[in-house]
């Protein structure tokens, strides 16, 4: 059910979407995209192109540091610590590309 104030009861809507290109320097969220007037809750990444690695404690990953997202992998993550301390890093010479959708 929908209330007054655009939100689906009980669940998360997606208002806002990115790509983002995942090269050998670590490299977070969109800054923008975190700070708008109602911030996102969670956000549901897909993985393309090729393997990369994250973090999500703060500290930058590295290529052979990190949890490993391969190809065609999904990434959801949820509140304020773990959407604005995530950070990729690919893992070879291809860069990543992630498909990101923003959810309240």
């Amino acid at each position: 059910m929908i209330d007054a104030r655009q939100h689906v009861i009980g669940k998360y809507i997606p208002y806002d979407y990115e790509t983002i290109t995942v090269a050998n320097t670590a490299k977070g969220l969109t800054a923008s995209k975190l700070t708008t007037a109602i911030k996102p809750k969670k956000v549901f990444i897909t993985s393309e192109t090729a393997q990369l690695r994250y973090r999500y404690d703060g500290t930058d990953p590295t290529d052979t540091v990190g949890h490993i997202l391969n190809p065609m992998s999904i990434l959801v993550l949820e509140g304020y610590s773990q959407l604005n301390n995530v950070k990729f890093i690919r893992t070879g010479a291809t860069s990543a590309i992630l498909q990101v959708s923003y959810l309240r």
